[in-house]
């Protein structure tokens, strides 16, 4: 894997083919003109706030916000969803419907897969207002297979979502951040969670993984030691 610094993303080769990290927390296959987006979980603060604990309004506007910077910053005539667009069944709110709604509908010539993850499963699918096209994983597109979960497949290298990765850097003081990644293996991608209002887990690489970390308005390439995996708040 070869990769570039283009502005604030990096454009790497992976597979053959020509993956832009965004630091909006998606991918972008040029080739394709095609948004790869993970884990929006869409209405988990309503979900939340339906269970009584109260937690900020607007995490789906501002979600909303950066998917229209990545699709403008590239012009992208198709998204990938790749699991848990809703979060949870509590989390259907009218008002929640409502803005994805209106954000679909402004976005109408865009084409929208949805591969179904496991939030999907249990949410439901969006409803006629949002039009999306809603799938069960695998889906091949040579070379890449596209699931929520991490995966290895004989079909092509899987891009996935599902983990919510973070990288856990250490300065010199001892100091240390967690910080939501790219993670590219010999034969899986983990894209970092879209949602704004998601947990993360630590990454648990190989000596030949690519991390890429979405800090200061971009995305920078950097080495992690391994930490065993944490469970998210999901």
């Amino acid at each position: 894997m070869t990769e570039r610094t283009v502005d604030r993303d990096v454009v790497a080769e992976i597979a053959g083919e020509r993956l832009r990290l965004l630091p909006e927390r998606a991918a972008y296959w040029e080739r394709a003109s095609t948004l790869l987006v993970a884990d929006t979980h869409f209405g988990k603060a309503a979900t939340f706030r339906a269970a009584g604990v109260p937690v900020p309004r607007g995490t789906t506007t501002g979600s909303l916000a950066r998917l229209d910077a990545a699709l403008a910053r590239t012009g992208a005539t198709r998204i990938v969803f790749l699991g848990d667009f809703l979060h949870a069944r509590e989390g259907r709110e009218a008002e929640t419907t409502r803005v994805v709604g209106e954000w679909r509908s402004r976005n109408a010539a865009i084409d929208m897969l949805l591969v179904r993850g496991n939030h999907d499963k249990r949410a439901g699918d969006p409803g006629p207002e949002i039009d999306i096209r809603c799938v069960d994983g695998p889906v091949v597109e040579p070379p890449f297979v596209f699931t929520h979960r991490p995966a290895v497949s004989n079909d092509g290298y899987v891009v996935c979502g599902h983990l919510h990765p973070a990288a856990r850097l250490t300065g010199l003081g001892r100091e240390s951040a967690r910080l939501p990644c790219f993670w590219a293996g010999a034969r899986t991608m983990v894209l970092p969670a879209f949602g704004e209002f998601t947990g993360v887990a630590d990454i648990a690489v190989e000596p030949d993984d690519r991390v890429w970390v979405i800090a200061d308005g971009g995305v920078i390439g950097v080495s992690v030691r391994s930490h065993a995996s944490e469970r998210r708040s999901e």
